[in-house]
């Protein structure tokens, strides 16, 4: 029974999406059109991106990354800025929950070492609403990205404009976050103790361990920019990590997998259903960003991408909307568990504090970034 509840508790959005895929089938009984629900080009780059990932991170690429990094920090406000700047840019390429599984601990980590765990609630909050507002800027920075874009015919310079903008603003709001704090003197020290996700070795052996990852990388960034089909990829992803290192299909998140898939039943039964599909099309029309953004915040904005973009037209708006709807409650997310799970496991006693500056920060960014979005909105009508 434990072991139910705990699994129940940390694949939460899964269990909810299998349920809502079983009861639909009552509905629209099980044929052959559901064949043509999933998108399995979205589901192909999910695990091959996770998977190649996963190779990355077992080099310790992004940990010697960032400690590489830290050797330019020369006060605590240069150091929080260093960290928060690895979440903003490396979600772009390695997902946001991945940046976060990865900077969060590392975090913890240094600021214990230089004394200044005063410091942590607010830092890993600014690092978590970097690592989900710095992956909206590229297709393959969260699964929300990788789906919409592969679904909606976007171009490249479309997806940039519902984007980058607001990105750019993040950014800027992030740093005036970092830079509000005082100037105080870093004490320099040697990082070391904690996990090592990495073999130590010298520089050409790390860049040669290395090179089939980054090759698969580039492989899957041609399907991604629809140059390369994806199957034949998914076969070369799969036949190289059988061969470099088979333990990394361990580390694929099968029940994000499952979970997409799930939802692609339901959505694709809900559109066979016409007063369900009439409705539903009818509350998102001319509202696309607001839906999004709400709808977030109650089941997570990777569901709601797949969910909401069944009824509309308007991807560009909903794109801006689950991406700015990211922002928020604990859950619109699902990316922030893993830094609130993070830091709750090391400072226990202190959830609430947690809690309390993981909201003010986020609805602060919201409500700016949903401000320019609107402004924007009103002035593409206008115009």
């Amino acid at each position: 029974m434990k072991s139910l509840i705990n699994f129940l508790k940390n694949e939460t959005v899964f269990c909810v999406s299998l349920v809502m895929a079983v009861l639909s089938a009552f509905f629209v009984r099980p044929d052959r059109e559901y064949l043509a629900y999933p998108d399995y080009r979205t589901l192909a780059l999910l695990f091959c991106l996770m998977i190649i990932v996963a190779g990355f991170q077992s080099k310790g690429v992004f940990r010697m990354m960032g400690q590489g990094l830290l050797s330019y920090a020369g006060s605590v406000r240069g150091l929080s800025a260093i960290m928060v700047l690895l979440c903003f840019f490396c979600s772009m390429v390695i997902t946001n929950d991945v940046t976060l599984i990865t900077f969060v601990p590392f975090t913890i980590l240094v600021f214990r070492m230089v004394g200044k765990e005063s410091r942590i609630v607010r830092l890993v909050v600014l690092e978590t609403v970097a690592a989900n507002l710095g992956s909206m800027a590229t297709p393959i920075g969260n699964p929300q990205n990788l789906y919409l874009y592969s679904v909606s015919g976007l171009s490249a310079g479309e997806f940039m404009a519902a984007v980058l903008p607001y990105a750019g603003l993040s950014l800027a709001l992030l740093l005036l976050a970092v830079f509000m704090g005082k100037k105080e003197p870093l004490e320099q020290k040697e990082l070391s103790g904690g996990k090592e996700t990495g073999e130590k070795a010298g520089a050409g052996a790390v860049a040669a361990g290395i090179l089939p990852y980054l090759l698969l990388l580039i492989l899957c960034l041609l399907v991604v920019f629809r140059v390369l089909p994806y199957l034949p990829v998914l076969l070369c992803v799969a036949a190289v990590i059988a061969v470099v290192n088979r333990s990394l299909y361990k580390e694929v998140d099968y029940f994000l997998l499952a979970t997409f898939l799930c939802f692609f039943l339901f959505v694709g039964n809900m559109k066979r259903i016409p007063q369900i599909s009439s409705f539903l099309s009818s509350i998102l029309e001319g509202n696309e960003l607001l839906t999004g953004v709400l709808a977030s915040q109650v089941i997570s904005n990777v569901p709601a991408a797949i969910l909401l973009s069944g009824f509309t037209r308007e991807y560009s708006w909903l794109l801006t909307g689950v991406n700015l709807g990211g922002l928020g409650t604990l859950i619109a997310s699902l990316a922030s568990l893993i830094s609130y799970k993070f830091f709750a496991r090391e400072y226990p006693g202190e959830k609430g504090k947690f809690l309390k500056e993981f909201t003010l920060w986020n609805l602060g960014f919201l409500l700016i970034l949903l401000g320019a979005a609107f402004l924007v909105q009103s002035w593409m009508r206008v115009g």
